[in-house]
């Protein structure tokens, strides 16, 4: 697992995720995720998963040598890092950030179609 521990350290510092923030967003402890973290331990499947949905990776591309995930762009970072975080909001929150995203969209795109109101 010391593979494991070494990739998803990489990830979390290309996405500019500390251990404790990656620990809370896949609802682990700190201590817990620190054992993944410098290979004392090895998560179940389930946490596995959950710490790859974290740092937008597959679960093959941070056990397998062959796969290494792809470095990020600055853009790619962005948006896993918002994806990871939107895991966090309540609907009532993830229609607030769409609505907010969408104006963002429209003020910087003249293409964009602006929507008044999120169903």
């Amino acid at each position: 697992m010391e593979l494991f521990a070494k990739r998803i350290r990489e990830r979390a510092r290309e996405l500019g995720l500390s251990d404790a923030e990656v620990a809370r967003r896949a609802g682990l402890s700190e201590r817990r995720y620190a054992y993944y973290a410098t290979a004392e331990r090895e998560p179940n499947l389930a946490t596995l998963v959950r710490i790859c949905e974290v740092l937008a990776a597959t679960p093959n591309s941070m056990l397998l040598a062959a796969e290494k995930t792809q470095p990020l762009s600055d853009r790619e970072r962005l948006i896993a890092r918002i994806n990871a975080a939107t895991s966090e909001l309540s609907v009532r929150d993830l229609k607030l950030a769409a609505c907010q995203i969408e104006c963002l969209t429209a003020h910087h795109s003249p293409r964009a179609t602006r929507r008044t109101a999120i169903a």
